[in-house]
């Protein structure tokens, strides 16, 4: 997949499920890993995201801080530090550290795994709210 020559590399936010999945398991999540690492996508992530995913590597999937450390920073994404907060999803506060940092990063695409509170938005200020699925399946029809 050569992705990204005609327009430029999608810049793409991605939820930490996506990024947790995509570290412990084959699938669509790993291939958009795959794309990041190959820099045909460009990633930026929130502290909060790298510190959700840390997080749960280490208690769910009993990783050590040297092996996540490794898999955060091997990312190589643009850190943001949204100065803006807001609070669209009321049920999930979280979520909305997601919207922050794909609006301050000017992102085109947020990706998630998230059925209750993210993808049922479908957008956000422009901002295309996307399963993995739906981006990989995008990805064909822009190349």
């Amino acid at each position: 997949m050569n992705i990204g020559q005609k327009k430029g590399k999608p810049k793409v936010v991605l939820d930490s499920n996506v990024i947790i999945s995509g570290l412990n398991f084959k699938g669509n999540p790993r291939e958009i890993l795959n794309l990041v690492l190959l820099k045909q996508v460009e990633l930026y992530v929130f502290p909060f995201i790298l510190k959700e995913v840390a997080e749960v590597l280490e208690r769910k999937f009993d990783w050590d801080e040297g092996r996540i450390k490794g898999a955060t920073e091997g990312l190589k994404a643009v850190i943001i530090k949204p100065e803006r907060r807001i609070s669209i999803i009321k049920q999930d506060e979280d979520d909305n550290r997601i919207l922050e940092c794909a609006i301050e990063g000017k992102a085109q695409y947020i990706i998630s795994g998230d059925e209750h509170h993210l993808l049922p938005l479908n957008a956000y200020q422009g901002i295309k709210i996307l399963s993995s699925a739906e981006f990989l399946k995008l990805l064909t029809i822009i190349e």
